[in-house]
């Protein structure tokens, strides 16, 4: 009996998709960050895949994979799902090698990323917006290619896509003269990180190779844990760029043997990364974008002194979503809390607890009156943002004794999702 053994890409396989690439994605650069530098006394390099056309390193997986199909395969078209990077890197991967796809969409994509989609395609492309969600769009897309006699083009788990998105790892040593010590790379399906660390393997073998996951998607790490590839039951979608339920079953195997470690990184601390690199470096990254970057801090000791990379996947952000960004960011940094505040059916009830509970720095953002319930008192949904942390328990302390206090919501995220 025939025993299968585990694929991992040859250096071999992927120089000559650095070739096919070469007219096709860009050699991005790579710059030292200066705040980030200093704030962590090392050398932190960026590379700047978000600089690519399509604004993801997502076409060099797509492109290579393409590129690879027979003549036949090429004429029956393509089929991929996918509401980002991938959609937009098969789109213009259709465009450039003149194949017919089908790009199956989730239906409450916003627009703006749709358009993105067709712009790269134009008239080589078919958008089908279906479902709610992408496993319907997958599903769907599935059954088109089996119904059809078409190619599905998988995000991740295909060998040609690994090999494409592996070429990063050559231009990388290629741009740096000194050894890189730490690379922070963003694990979504793992198709990055698994053609990534095949290289450095072989290449640059003391280079530690660390992976990024959303804590509300951590599909690898938990995979790794279990020493089996494991399907999640519920994740966390807002870094919609690496939020998968599965990684692939040619990543995972490739990426258990070859990260030195997986670290899961907080929501809120991605959005405080994304603001940040907003407001000091001028730089957009979308959310799986800034997870490399977001994962530094908790290896402030190991990285010091030390040459260090983070992968800077993408830049499709939403600006839509900023708001929330804000907010996430806000409640990881422990300045902006909810409560359920009781206010004395009385005038001058909501007087007193501006001028005596609230400090003087904090500020009322979110005020949700509910209906009259008894002749004495009536609640009210209040989020308030603090200019530090520390004024939290004063705040809380002054409201129970001033008989304001009803429930605390951040800590209840059912209650918190109901009410705010």
């Amino acid at each position: 009996m025939q025993t299968k053994t585990t694929y991992y890409p040859s250096l071999k396989a992927i120089e000559a998709a650095s070739l096919k690439l070469k007219d096709v994605a860009s050699i991005t650069p790579l710059i030292e960050n200066f705040q980030y530098s200093k704030k962590f006394q090392s050398h932190i390099l960026f590379k700047r895949e978000d600089l690519q056309l399509v604004r993801s390193y997502k076409i060099r997986g797509a492109y290579n994979r393409m590129s690879s199909l027979s003549e036949n395969e090429k004429e029956n078209g393509i089929v991929c799902a996918s509401a980002g990077n991938h959609a937009q890197g098969v789109a213009l991967s259709c465009k450039l090698l003149k194949i017919k796809g089908t790009i199956y969409i989730p239906a409450p994509t916003p627009n703006q990323k749709v358009e993105q989609v067709r712009m790269f395609g134009e008239d080589y492309i078919d958008v089908v917006l279906h479902g709610d969600t992408f496993d319907d769009a997958y599903h769907a897309a599935m059954q088109a290619c089996e119904q059809l006699n078409k190619t599905f083009i998988h995000p991740f788990d295909d060998e040609k896509v690994i090999e494409g998105q592996a070429t990063i790892a050559l231009e990388l040593l290629k741009q740096t003269k000194e050894p890189i010590d730490y690379i922070f790379v963003p694990v979504g399906g793992g198709g990055l990180a698994a053609g990534l660390s095949t290289v450095f393997k072989e290449l640059s073998p003391n280079t530690k190779i660390i992976g990024v996951e959303p804590e509300g998607a951590p599909s690898m790490s938990v995979s790794i844990k279990n020493n089996k590839n494991t399907e999640l039951k519920h994740i966390e979608k807002f870094i919609d760029g690496a939020a998968v339920k599965r990684v692939g079953n040619l990543t995972f195997p490739i990426c258990k043997e070859n990260l030195h470690a997986m670290i899961t990184v907080p929501e809120g601390k991605v959005c405080q990364t994304i603001l940040e690199l907003y407001n000091k470096d001028a730089i957009v990254v979308e959310p799986a974008g800034a997870l490399s970057i977001s994962a530094l801090d908790f290896y402030a000791d190991q990285i010091k002194d030390k040459n260090v990379v983070c992968i800077v996947s993408g830049s499709n952000n939403d600006i839509t979503r900023t708001p929330e960004i804000k907010e996430r960011a806000l409640l990881y940094a422990n300045l902006k809390h909810y409560f359920i505040v009781t206010f004395p059916q009385r005038a001058g009830a909501l007087r007193e607890f501006v001028v005596d509970i609230l400090g003087p720095n904090d500020d009322i953002t979110y005020f949700q009156y509910a209906k009259k319930t008894n002749r004495e008192n009536g609640s009210a949904v209040v989020g308030i943002e603090l200019k530090s942390a520390d004024d939290l328990e004063p705040l809380i302390t002054k409201m129970k004794l001033h008989n304001f206090y009803g429930d605390y919501l951040n800590n209840k995220p059912d209650l918190f999702q109901f009410l705010v």
